[in-house]
């Protein structure tokens, strides 16, 4: 854990890399906890204390009382398990404004990790988030919209959250997201055989059932955000590329992909400052030659 990071992207203090947000507070909260800041338990086999949520609420509290209780405008926004964590906590960042004139909105870019079926025919990620779920005792933590009908590690994926949380949020993901690929649905112990090696680090070494896989995951996306889309105060960026956090790397924040001639930065400043309704959802690969694909 560096002790500096360079902001760049939405971080950047650089009105041409960053028209809408250079001249604002910027901060980094470092994460630590492997379950996006909504963990609160003790751990007897390891001996590990898990603390996520308390550091989450720290975290925030101690930003208020240095200045942040008097902004007019606030963004939470975090990129891939952060992106996550802007998910789950986006009405917790919320209600700490309540009473308040602040303007509080929330980003959550490549956090749209969907419970899918891997290539073996199982559910890879499913299981990894049932152990962070009950290692970590996550569920008290959870939106409570969900886990009045559906199980915890379900109301850790965020197409059974979104729909119900009430704070504005804006949903930037590759559609092809590459770390789901790659650790979700074609995991190495979901693939004994390899055939999916090849492919899942190089899309141009996927062959045409693999290919149909893929397309059937970017329908599971965007079938996901179909009821969150309906709401005007939501925002939504779903690129067909192959690709994974695109806010924080100059290139993709304001350079390209872009969908109808739109870069991710004018979307979001449009979205958040009222300027434009957002919802643009790209066209399946291959047909956006604007993409800075990373496989």
């Amino acid at each position: 854990m560096e002790r500096q990071i360079i902001f760049t992207g939405i971080m950047s203090a650089s009105s041409a890399e960053n028209p809408d947000f250079y001249n604002w507070n910027r901060v980094k909260i470092r994460y630590c906890d492997s379950a996006s800041f909504a963990g609160d338990a003790f751990d007897k086999g390891t001996g590990l204390y898990f603390r996520g949520q308390r550091i989450w609420e720290e975290a925030i509290r101690h930003l208020l009382s240095i200045g942040m209780a008097s902004a007019d405008r606030a963004l939470l926004t975090g990129c891939s398990a952060g992106g996550l964590a802007a998910i789950l906590h986006c009405d917790q960042f919320g209600a700490f404004f309540a009473g308040r004139s602040t303007t509080v909105k929330c980003l959550a870019d490549a956090g749209l990790f969907l419970d899918a079926v891997d290539v073996s025919g199982g559910r890879s990620l499913r299981s990894y988030y049932g152990d962070i779920v009950a290692m970590q005792g996550v569920a008290p933590h959870l939106p409570p919209t969900c886990t009045d009908h559906l199980d915890a590690t379900s109301c850790f994926f965020p197409q059974n959250i979104i729909d119900n949380i009430k704070t504005p949020i804006f949903l930037l993901n590759a559609a092809y997201d590459v770390w789901q690929i790659e650790e979700s649905l074609a995991p190495s112990k979901a693939d004994p055989s390899r055939a999916w090696r090849a492919c899942k680090f190089n899309r141009s070494a996927c062959n045409a059932s693999q290919i149909n896989f893929l397309q059937d995951f970017r329908e599971q996306m965007v079938a996901s955000v179909r009821g969150f889309s309906g709401s005007k105060s939501n925002g939504l960026f779903i690129n067909s590329c192959f690709a994974h956090c695109q806010s924080e790397l100059p290139a993709t924040w304001n350079g390209t992909p872009t969908i109808q001639n739109k870069r991710i930065a004018k979307s979001v400043g449009d979205w958040y400052f009222g300027r434009a309704e957002v919802k643009a959802i790209d066209c399946p690969y291959p047909c956006d030659n604007t993409c800075r694909n990373i496989i």
